[in-house]
């Protein structure tokens, strides 16, 4: 397993492909299969759009109008911006199975990977396991 650390600012998409596209081609790895997950339940992982950065803001504004900031939710660790976080980190996910073809990570012309932050700013990570394909037998 490999483990990429980074710090995130508040309610922001932090992009991640590259780092995932790094550890697919240090593997060696030719076909198989990069499974990411993070180890939070304040933020998302999501393939999302990214040629234009306001999609970003997009998806970002549309969540928080979504699961609100508000002082009635019943469990309130920290705060109710903690308790709407766990909300949309349940919406969104906090995981990933992307396929690997010909040593590279398959996603198409415009997707990318990105850490949602919907708490913060935190240090956060990303694990990443990735599992060859076997070969098949000729017997």
């Amino acid at each position: 397993m490999q483990i990429h650390r980074f710090r995130t600012q508040a309610h922001q998409a932090h992009e991640l492909t590259q780092v995932l596209r790094d550890a697919v081609t240090g593997s060696g790895v030719r076909e198989g299969a990069l499974i990411a997950s993070i180890p939070h339940t304040t933020a998302g992982l999501a393939v999302l759009s990214w040629p234009d950065p306001l999609g970003l803001e997009d998806v970002m504004d549309e969540l928080r109008r979504l699961v609100p900031t508000r002082i009635d939710f019943k469990h309130q660790h920290d705060t109710p911006q903690d308790a709407a976080a766990h909300i949309q980190s349940a919406l969104v996910g906090v995981s990933l199975s992307l396929i690997i073809h010909d040593g590279a990570l398959q996603l198409g012309h415009s997707q990318g990977v990105f850490f949602l932050e919907f708490d913060g700013p935190r240090d956060r990570q990303i694990h990443m396991q990735i599992i060859p394909m076997q070969e098949e037998s000729d017997g």
